[in-house]
């Protein structure tokens, strides 16, 4: 019994910490036919884009993060021809009165969008993308001075952070522990 609770453990501690990884060699995968376009790529070929991650959350929210270079980089993705297709798949037509950005400053720095939904995977998998959608959301952030990264950050390096303090990790020799 020990063995079988163990065994259970294994799959359930492999099963989270690679499943972001297999989200996002799915998101990078060329679209299925009734399935999601593959963001990850269209996102990372558009002009000021900094990075993109892909990642599924124990909420079982499907997660992108997109770094942009700032806000010039983030229109560049919202008026490309992908992301309005998308746009008019999922809305209503409804847009934002002052445009969008319009909150957003011009020398705004560096954006990171994360763009979360929720899918019912056979819905999705048929073709009914938007039926299987029970959330969706895209939100912006911007980096805060501070911060600290060892061996390595979750923004690409790229993403330019006043004040972050970052730190290699250093290979230990034999005996050094």
């Amino acid at each position: 019994m020990r063995t079988l609770r163990e065994l259970g453990a294994v799959v359930i501690l492999a099963a989270a910490i690679f499943s972001p990884a297999i989200l996002a060699a799915q998101a990078q995968a060329p679209a299925q036919p009734g399935g999601l376009p593959d963001l990850v790529g269209m996102l990372t070929a558009t002009p000021g884009v900094l990075g993109v991650d892909a990642g599924l959350m124990t909420s079982g929210k499907q997660v992108i993060f997109a770094w942009f270079e700032n806000k010039q980089a983030a229109l560049n993705w919202y008026n490309s021809d992908a992301h309005r297709k998308l746009m008019n798949a999922f809305s209503s037509g409804a847009r934002r009165p002052g445009g969008p950005l319009a909150g957003v400053k011009e020398d705004s720095g560096p954006i990171l969008a994360v763009a979360s939904i929720t899918l019912d995977m056979a819905k999705a998998r048929s073709g009914d993308l938007k039926g299987a959608t029970s959330q969706i959301a895209i939100e912006l952030y911007a980096p805060l001075p501070g911060g600290l990264a060892v061996g390595g950050r979750f923004a690409p390096s790229t993403v330019k952070v006043p004040g972050l303090i970052e730190v290699p990790i250093a290979a230990t020799k034999p005996g050094q522990d």
